[in-house]
């Protein structure tokens, strides 16, 4: 049976795709859930007027999807956990949680079922967690698991080395003046 897509479904097409499925697939779930509507004249012909609009969201969901892509990217997501020896975890880390630390974490909500995790996370340390954001955008982000003791530990490193950039930044802004009086004389 043929349907119009009246929105995106995974794997098969976006909005305004004409696809052809199972009927049953069709009458139980498509058109059911108000997925898709079958591919008749009308149909057909009230979806060539709508194209431009279709585009234009099209553009929109892409532009945003890329937005979001560039800002995953670009972010280490710290998750905490209990770490026993041997960096062996109690537990694992599943994609409600990774959702969950991405939410906290960035602001951001991730749908857990686009999160591309073929086995939980059983170790401690960084890991790479693809999430499929729009049709084939893909973000690529980067796992901290950690115990609650060893972020901290972290964190604070982190804040004294923001205190030591300006000092060393300090000395050789001193150091270049120096120069220049000296070169002055």
């Amino acid at each position: 049976m043929k349907v119009i897509l009246l929105q995106e479904l995974r794997g098969r097409g976006g909005e305004g795709d004409v696809i052809t499925v199972a009927d049953g697939f069709a009458n139980n779930y498509l058109l059911r859930q108000g997925i898709a509507v079958r591919a008749t004249k009308g149909e057909l012909k009230q979806l060539e007027q709508r194209r431009g609009a279709i585009a234009k969201r099209e553009e929109k969901r892409i532009a945003d999807a890329e937005a979001l892509k560039a800002q995953l990217d670009s972010t280490v997501v710290p998750i905490e956990a209990q770490v026993g020896e041997e960096g062996v975890l109690f537990g694992s880390v599943t994609a409600p949680i990774i959702a969950d630390a991405i939410q906290a974490t960035l602001g951001v909500e991730v749908d857990r079922k686009r999160i591309e995790l073929k086995n939980p996370i059983k170790t401690a340390g960084e890991h790479e967690v693809a999430i499929s954001l729009y049709r084939e955008i893909k973000a690529i982000v980067k796992l901290n698991v950690q115990s609650a003791e060893g972020l901290a530990a972290e964190a604070e490193t982190e804040v004294e080395a923001e205190e030591e950039t300006p000092v060393v930044e300090e000395a050789a802004v001193e150091a270049e003046e120096e120069a220049t009086e000296e070169a002055a004389e």
